[in-house]
């Protein structure tokens, strides 16, 4: 598979929470969490399930930094 996104990184699914339409997907990556939102379909099309290998791809043209 081919993406634009240059920062992919893959990890364990650890997570799926199924809501009415939308998922909420957790990847750990080096003891680092990812969250998507995704559709429940999608989750379903994809065949993901907690322990399986999934990728986190960010793409974004902006990304905010606060310090507090």
């Amino acid at each position: 598979m081919k993406v634009s996104a240059r920062n992919a990184f893959t990890g364990k699914i650890v997570d799926i929470k199924k809501g009415t339409t939308t998922a909420h997907v957790v990847i750990e990556v080096n003891g680092l969490t990812f969250t998507a939102s995704i559709t429940n379909e999608s989750v379903d099309d994809l065949g993901l399930k907690v322990g399986g290998a999934a990728s986190a791809i960010i793409k974004s043209s902006d990304v905010i930094v606060a310090v507090e």
